[in-house]
């Protein structure tokens, strides 16, 4: 038997958790291009909430009421990384957000932040 959580905020019928994390998800996958990953990546096959090719995994987490805070976990971050390798892809990050509609932040590695700032440093060399 499954059982479906749910969220209910004022003046508004309960909703599953699950369909706040589709609508991130499916901001994300459209904001860089990519696709949401079946069933969350729940598969054998497709690992992360949302893929970009072969170059990225992206976890997503939200929050289902407006938030001031949100806690991380070490062990989504090394999940994803070893999912992202599983899938043979470049890089991973997680995606979240503190609450539905919320702007989304990203986190990267310390590798993938300094190839970010390399990056960053040649596109705006005329700033430094």
């Amino acid at each position: 038997m499954i059982k479906v959580v749910t969220r209910e905020r004022e003046g508004e019928a309960k909703k599953p958790t699950r369909s706040f994390s589709k609508k991130q998800e499916d901001k994300v996958a459209k904001d860089i291009g990519g696709r949401r990953n079946l069933n969350s990546g729940a598969t054998d096959f497709q690992k992360s909430d949302v893929s970009l090719e072969s170059l990225l995994n992206i976890e997503c987490k939200t929050k289902t009421t407006p938030s001031k805070s949100i806690t991380i976990h070490k062990d989504w971050l090394i999940k994803n990384v070893e999912e992202a390798l599983f899938m043979g892809k470049e890089f991973s990050t997680l995606a979240f957000n503190f609450g539905p509609g919320e702007k989304n932040y990203y986190i990267l590695d310390e590798d993938l932040f300094l190839e970010f700032l390399e990056f960053l440093k040649e596109k705006y060399s005329h700033l430094l």
